[in-house]
């Protein structure tokens, strides 16, 4: 009797599993055709990138070769545009970071009535697209004779994403309590002092987060570097690829390929770098006694 009890539990246990497979298959098949839709483009530029001949088409290559990364692995196709996108990213990006942690600290720690509209009014800067002001901003750096400028061309795109850099840092340091620095003041550390050695080590992970945002915004920025950018020899990556596209609809599909892929490495390496050295969440274990 007591097989046959469990043997009837596990055939009522099986029905319900069986009947929550079927209905899972509808999901399974819509998650496994958008996973099509991200891997394709992506295979392409793998098999493009080793065939000599390709194509707009995805086709495995007939014969595997490195000629279209020798090809666009010189100084002036690559390796310049390639280390000018670092440094206007790079730049960008620390600017950005360094105001969006003097705007999120005061909006964090002091609460006033004028937080919240001042929160709404950023925000709303995220609304105006750049091809909109990109007209008179061309002016002003043309009358200010800014034009082909590295270090104005950073303080620009720093502008960019400064309000919603200003929103996730303001989020990240939220996390970290207050009376952490309320003991540091009564030791005597000034407001400054105590973002710099209590605050920020302890939202290093959030940084990061911002950093790479920012840094990735900035390394895709095509039109901005497009329009105050005018000589070559300053142009990023995302600008020179542009390069591979010839008149009358001629495309170097393969050094195209290749080149996007080196193109991808740098943002690839510091996602994992940053990934790595930020750990865990927030270290607050041990940072306050009971």
């Amino acid at each position: 009797m007591t097989t046959a009890a469990q043997a009837s539990r596990r055939a009522r246990q099986a029905r319900p599993s069986r009947s929550r497979r079927r209905a899972r298959l509808p999901a399974d098949a819509a998650l496994l055709l958008i996973g099509a839709c991200f891997v394709l483009p992506l295979l392409w530029l793998v098999l493009a990138s080793l065939d000599a001949g390709a194509g707009h088409q995805t086709r495995v290559p007939g014969e595997v070769s490195l000629e279209n990364f020798a090809a666009v692995m010189t100084p002036g196709l690559l390796f310049q545009p390639l280390w000018n996108s670092m440094v206007l990213s790079a730049g960008t990006a620390a600017v950005n970071l360094a105001a969006a942690v003097l705007a999120a600290y005061p909006l964090s720690r002091y609460q006033s009535r004028f937080n919240r509209p001042f929160l709404y009014a950023v925000l709303f800067g995220t609304c105006l697209p750049v091809t909109a002001i990109m007209v008179p901003v061309y002016g002003l750096f043309v009358q200010l004779e800014l034009l082909d400028s590295m270090p104005a061309t950073i303080f620009f795109m720093a502008t960019t994403t400064l309000p919603m850099a200003i929103w996730m840092t303001k989020n990240f340091m939220d996390a970290v309590p207050v009376s952490l620095e309320e003991a540091a003041w009564v030791d005597g550390a000034s407001g400054l002092t105590a973002l710099r050695t209590i605050v920020l080590p302890l939202m290093r992970q959030g940084l990061g987060v911002v950093f790479i945002f920012v840094f990735i915004q900035a390394w895709g920025n095509f039109f901005v570097p497009f329009v105050l950018l005018l000589s070559e020899a300053r142009q990023p990556a995302a600008v020179s690829i542009f390069s591979f596209f010839g008149q009358h609809g001629a495309v170097a599909y393969g050094q195209l390929a290749a080149f996007s892929i080196l193109y991808s490495v740098p943002v690839l390496a510091l996602y994992v770098i940053v990934a790595r050295g930020a750990g865990s969440s927030f270290a607050l274990t041990g940072a306050m006694k009971g």
